[in-house]
């Protein structure tokens, strides 16, 4: 059901409405879209069609509470403590809850009538992009809201703003149409905005990808004016850190909306958003949506972070390190200069074994310093969060010296270094000095205040522990004065402080002489309950003690929390430099460990690569106990000779090109992010945008088959590429008839070559491609080595020289499993089919040998053979137990075995 179209229904002020319900409805109203979590006492409920979605959702039971215009009230609700269970299931299942709060103590409802409803309203909107608490995020991805803006004139088409509030990152940035699905699935949002008026342009241009709609929410059309977004930008950041007159109209607009949206969704509550980095995209290797999706660099084809580029080489200990590892593998940079200072921190640490493992040490104990802070900022924290600020401070400064002790740091380790220096240490030892060692989740709950740290405090401490003291004296004058040596004094919720004793004994304390000391409460099966006068004059001086108390911790926590916040700013710097230096130490690990090598970055147009690897395949190869095999790639060039080199790669299915194709592309990425490479030797310059397209597959959602989708990313290639870029091919053409494929795929490597003069790997089952290395002075051939052995084909995953004058189909499909009566009808076919090719036969035997040809229904299936000799005699061969003459022997057997096989 379409909660954005709930209204109060007409009446809902009327008499025939309870107070209670005229209230809910104002309320809802003023929510649309949004289930409503109406506070009542201990349970958050839902009501009418919010139940009813919710009960299904959960799986609670849908129960009824009054009526309306005749109907049942559906309800349902959850409990308090456990509604962020329940909260973070609807979330997840798209729906989005506005939380409605008991405003006043419902005591003070009561004083202004018996008909007085609790005062209720909405303060805060729990949508997939502005979630902040742990339970409800992945503590190593980023969860951002973006929203989209558009503009009709100009030079810039739309512009897509986004942050993190749970960190406060904010981005914004200016894009053409042909950049917005690229930069969309680079940023992976939570949660889009857009106004209507964008959402249908984007649609009428072909623009929307079917994926958005599971995560867009639609704004209202003043929420992304440009005009209108000045002011709250100018609220929203320090003036003397961004000047929001700099960004374009649609860059305004788009941002606009979304510090608008996260304002009205925390209600007042100011989220500790950080100046934007205006055009981060500008600085990166642009990498298109579908190259994402090939290479598998954040998750796999299948939405899965195992198997995936980043969990292969994610060695991070904090969460903070492992989101900015991604984002680094999501945007590596373009600038050989900044490439080259995060290489030379890497280096220092892999260098320097007893310092990396120090720093990463020290870093497994450093809590979300970032997450922490946005919490206490929203009021949303409790002393865990004012804890881990501290000890974050603590961490950093250990850290700083162990920098600092260093000779000569490189300049991205000397700057961490100086950041973490001058961390806040007064905020680390007032944590230290203020917060107890076993803290509750909230404040309110108290008892998180370390005894000795505040006099008054410990008084009424002490105030507390007496009263009890005096509890128990009084259950013992009691027991002595009634001779009742099973009463006993207890506390509830309901009852408060009370005198329980055995119902056999509840008559006597009724009688003279103990009646006019005992009041009676309450009779229960097997007991009864009494209070006293003493009793009653007791508890009120326990509970004085204890909200006194409870009034003077939560006067510190307000105190600690201030502190924190007036050092947003430097707590924000601090923890960048924190995950900075656990990605750097993270990425020296994983080199120092694997046995990469660090690459060589320039401005060239180079791309040399001696025993270059799969740093996934790789993993997996190694856990089954094989190695893997290291290939060279040379695709250098120069702006001399035209441009970079370009490789026609041929060679079967199976083996290996597709993961020969990738590894080059994913070396490029891990060059560019900062780390080191799998392989011997690297040389690269630097690649300004990466493309590959490896793999087939449909679009079903916008009609497209799978060579539509081939052709639709190849024409994304052809018009993008440029000199500096890197691209990888795998079959094109192959989705239609075989000469247009070939056509196509020929005219595709002569534009790669002639006008893009790119670096390229194009892998091919078009045989007839290889003859244009000798027209096209760049054009090389290589082919993935195999060995026949008896029929059987044997895949050597080896690039050499050369090209391969066919492609072991048949010999693949029938690894694959296909029926021995298909494999050897495809081998007549083939047969024939070459006889068709060659010249040999004449034109009327080439127009009538597959005419001749028998019914594939009349071929019998083939003879099962008995069972090879010489396999049976290899299978027989125990290595391992033999000794070296035996070893002989065998050799001498299976020679002789292989001779005899040939005579016959």
């Amino acid at each position: 059901m379409d909660q954005s179209t709930f209204e109060a229904p007409a009446g809902a002020a009327s008499a025939a409405l309870t107070p209670m319900m005229a209230q809910y409805f104002e309320i809802k109203a003023v929510n649309p879209g949004y289930l409503l979590f109406y506070r009542m006492g201990d349970f958050y409920e839902l009501f009418f069609e919010d139940a009813e979605i919710a009960s299904a959702a959960l799986g609670i039971v849908l129960t009824k509470r009054g009526k309306h215009l005749g109907e049942d009230i559906g309800m349902c609700g959850v409990p308090i403590h456990a509604a962020n269970d329940y909260l973070n299931k609807l979330i997840r299942l798209g729906h989005r809850v506005a939380i409605c709060e008991q405003m006043e103590d419902p005591a003070e409802a009561k004083k202004r009538g018996s008909k007085s409803v609790v005062k209720r309203d909405v303060v805060r909107l729990v949508t997939p992009g502005t979630l902040t608490e742990d339970d409800h995020l992945d503590a190593r991805a980023s969860n951002y809201l973006a929203a989209l803006a558009m503009v009709r004139h100009g030079d810039v088409d739309f512009a897509l703003a986004w942050a993190d509030i749970s960190t406060g990152e904010t981005f914004v940035a200016d894009l053409t149409a042909e950049t917005l699905a690229d930069e969309m699935a680079r940023v992976a949002p939570a949660e889009l905005l857009l106004a209507d008026a964008t959402r249908a342009a984007l649609v009428e241009r072909h623009l929307f990808a079917p994926a958005w709609a599971g995560i867009a929410t639609n704004i209202a059309p003043a929420l992304a004016d440009s005009e209108a977004a000045m002011p709250v930008l100018r609220s929203a950041f320090p003036a003397d850190l961004f000047d929001p007159s700099a960004l374009s109209r649609a860059g305004r607009a788009a941002l606009g909306a979304l510090v608008a949206y996260i304002g009205d969704s925390q209600k007042g509550r100011t989220a500790p958003l950080r100046p934007p980095q205006a055009n981060p995209a500008e600085t990166t290797m642009a990498i298109d949506a579908a190259t994402r999706s090939s290479l598998e660099i954040l998750q796999t084809q299948r939405g899965q972070t195992k198997g995936s580029l980043r969990h292969s080489i994610d060695l991070t200990v904090t969460a903070s390190g492992a989101r900015l590892l991604a984002s680094r593998l999501a945007a590596p940079l373009r600038r050989a200069d900044a490439i080259n200072e995060r290489l030379d921190a890497v280096a220092r640490l892999v260098d320097d074994t007893l310092l990396r493992g120090r720093l990463r040490q020290d870093l497994k104990s450093v809590p979300d310093l970032a997450r922490a802070l946005s919490r206490l900022a929203l009021e949303r924290g409790g002393p865990r969060d004012l804890a881990a600020i501290g000890k974050a401070v603590g961490a950093a400064l250990a850290l700083a010296t162990h920098l600092g002790n260093q000779p000569e740091l490189p300049p991205v380790l000397a700057d961490l270094a100086k950041t973490l220096g001058a961390a806040p240490r007064t905020l680390a030892s007032e944590m230290g000095l203020a917060l107890d060692d076993e803290l509750p989740l909230l404040a309110r709950d108290g008892g998180f205040v370390r005894p000795a740290y505040d006099g008054v405090l410990d008084e009424e401490r002490a105030l507390g522990r007496e009263t009890r003291a005096v509890v128990a004296a009084l259950q013992a004058r009691l027991m002595d004065e009634t001779d009742v040596r099973s009463l006993k004094i207890k506390h509830n919720g309901v009852l408060g402080f009370f005198v329980e004793v055995p119902a056999n004994h509840g008559q006597k304390l009724l009688e003279a002489p103990h009646r006019e000391t005992f009041i009676h409460r309450q009779t229960m099966a097997n007991a009864m309950r009494f209070t006293t006068t003493e009793l009653a004059e007791l508890e009120g001086r326990i509970a004085r003690a204890q909200d006194a108390a409870l009034d003077i911790e939560l006067r510190i926590f307000a105190r600690l929390r201030q502190m924190v916040l007036a050092e947003t700013l430097q707590l924000q710097g601090l923890a960048d430099a924190l995950a900075e230096l656990d990605v750097t130490a993270a990425l020296a690990e994983v080199s120092a460990l694997r046995g990469y090598c660090r690459p060589i970055v320039d401005d060239s147009l180079a791309f040399a690569i001696s025993g270059g690897r799969h740093p996934v395949v790789e993993l997996m190869v190694k856990a089954e106990g094989q190695s893997f095999v290291a290939n060279d790639a040379d695709l250098s060039g120069s702006e001399q000779v035209g441009g970079g080199s370009l490789w026609l790669v041929t060679g079967p299915n199976m083996g290996g090109k597709s993961t020969f194709l990738r590894q080059n592309a994913l070396i490029a990425i891990l060059a560019q992010m900062g780390c080191y490479v799998p392989a011997d030797r690297a040389h690269i310059g630097v690649v300004d945008r990466l493309f590959s397209r490896v793999g087939a597959s449909d679009d079903i959602a916008h009609g497209r088959s799978t060579f539509m989708v081939e052709m639709v990313e190849t024409a994304a290639i052809l018009n993008r590429a440029t000199r500096r870029s890197l691209v990888v091919l795998d079959e094109i053409g192959r989705g239609t008839a075989t000469f247009d494929g070939l056509s196509i795929a020929w005219a595709a490597v002569e534009a790669l070559h002639e006008t893009t003069g790119c670096r390229a790997l194009f892998a091919t089952h078009f045989h007839e491609l290889t003859s244009l290395a000798k027209t096209l002075s760049r054009v090389a051939n290589v082919t993935m080595k195999v060995r026949e052995w008896e029929g059987e084909v044997v895949f050597l995953h080896e690039v050499g020289p050369g090209a391969a004058d066919r492609s072991y189909g048949i010999q693949v499909a029938r690894l694959a499993g296909l029926p021995a009566p298909v494999i050897a009808r495809a081998k007549q076919v083939l047969d024939v089919l070459e006889q068709r090719s060659s010249g040999s036969a004449s034109s009327s035997q080439k127009a009538s040998v597959l005419d001749d040809l028998p019914l594939f229904a009349h071929q019998p299936a083939p003879a099962p053979k008995g069972k090879d000799p010489i396999h049976e005699a290899i299978d027989a061969v125990r290595p391992d137990e033999m000794t070296p003459r035996q070893a002989i022997e065998a050799l001498y057997n299976l020679k002789k075995l292989r001779d005899d096989a040939r005579r016959s």
